[in-house]
């Protein structure tokens, strides 16, 4: 509430010396700013600690055997005939 009735009191103040043709955001307007890129600045730097700490291993595919060799190839790399075959996996991958 302080705030805005210091604000009042000052926009008449303001209104004499305004140049209609030179409107200009002044250091308020740079404070913002700055305010906002530190703060950016900050969760950029939060945000690559974190992803950082973020160790992930794709897990093998469970209706991929390891040994089978028999049959197409581009299909065993793929994964394609496996919806053909009936066994459908995971999307989540958790189960």
């Amino acid at each position: 509430m302080y705030a805005t009735q210091a604000l009042t009191q000052l926009v008449p103040l303001a209104a004499d010396e305004l140049d209609k043709n030179k409107v200009t955001p002044g250091v308020l307007g740079f404070l913002v700013f700055a305010a906002l890129a530190v703060g950016v600045w900050f969760l950029m730097k939060s945000m690559n600690r974190h992803m950082g700490k973020v160790d992930f291993e794709e897990a093998p595919d469970p209706a991929a055997q390891p040994g089978d060799t028999g049959g197409d190839p581009a299909q065993a790399s793929s994964g394609a005939g496996t919806e053909a075959a009936g066994t459908k996996a995971p999307a989540s991958g958790k189960g």
